[in-house]
C-alpha cells in the first residue's frame, strides 16, 4: 500500500512540474518575441561601437521610458531618407543643447562622450536649441559621417517626435535576463517533473 501511495505522489508532482515547467518556457519565449526584436546595422554612422553587420538587441519601450544617453531604433522622417536608424539620444523635451565641433553641452553641462572617436564634421556649425516638448535631439555615434538632427535644425529644432522610437538597444546584453530566467526555470521544473513521471519504487518482496 506505501509503495503505491508513493508512486501515486511521485505522480501528482509530474503532473503539477510538467506543465508549469512547459507554461513558464513557452510564455518566456512569447514575451521574448514581444518585448525584444533584433536588427542588423547596416550604415556605420554609430561607429565605433555599432559598426557595420553588428546584430543588435532592441527592446521595445514607449515614449516615457526614453532617457538620454540612450541608443534607440527610431523610424524618422522622410528627410532621414532612412526606414529604421540607431541614435543616440542626446537631449529630450526641455532640454537646452548646444555643440560646436564634438564638444557637446546639455543644459550647461558638457557631456562626456567616450563612445565618440572621431573629429566631428567640418561642415557643421555651432547650435543652440530647445528641444521642444515630445521630441528628441539626436546625434549618431560617428559624427563625421551621421545624417541627425544637427543637418535638420530648420524643423523643430532638428529633433524627432519621442513617438517615432520602436525601442532602445540593450548594449552589453546578449540575452535579455528576465525571459531567459524564466525559460531557465521552466526548463527545470520540467525536467523535474518529468523524472518524477518515471519514478518507480524498487518492488517489494512477494
Amino acid at each position: 500500500m506505501s509503495q503505491r501511495r508513493a508512486v501515486r505522489g511521485w505522480r501528482v508532482v509530474a503532473w503539477g512540474l510538467t506543465p508549469l515547467g512547459v507554461v513558464l518556457l513557452a510564455g518566456s519565449v512569447a514575451y521574448g518575441l514581444v518585448r525584444y526584436e533584433t536588427v542588423t546595422v547596416a550604415s556605420d554612422s554609430m561607429r565605433p561601437g555599432f559598426p557595420p553587420g553588428t546584430r543588435a538587441l532592441v527592446e521595445r519601450i514607449d515614449a516615457g521610458g526614453i532617457h538620454r544617453g540612450d541608443v534607440v531604433l527610431m523610424d524618422p522622417p522622410e528627410r532621414y531618407m532612412s526606414d529604421g536608424v540607431l541614435r543616440r539620444v542626446i537631449g529630450v523635451g526641455g532640454d537646452h543643447v548646444t555643440g560646436s565641433g564634438n564638444r557637446v553641452t546639455v543644459n550647461g553641462r558638457t557631456l562626456d562622450e567616450p563612445y565618440v572617436a572621431d573629429e566631428g564634421d567640418p561642415r557643421v556649425g555651432p547650435y543652440d536649441v530647445r528641444v521642444p516638448s515630445g521630441r528628441l535631439f539626436v546625434l549618431g555615434d560617428h559624427r563625421a559621417n551621421a545624417n541627425d538632427s544637427r543637418y535638420h535644425l530648420e524643423v523643430h529644432e532638428g529633433s524627432f517626435a519621442a513617438s517615432g522610437v520602436r525601442g532602445r538597444v540593450v548594449e552589453g546584453a546578449a540575452v535579455p535576463v528576465r525571459p531567459a530566467l524564466f525559460a531557465g526555470l521552466g526548463i527545470v521544473l520540467g525536467a523535474v517533473g518529468l523524472a518524477a513521471g518515471r519514478r518507480r519504487t524498487a518492488p517489494g518482496p512477494r
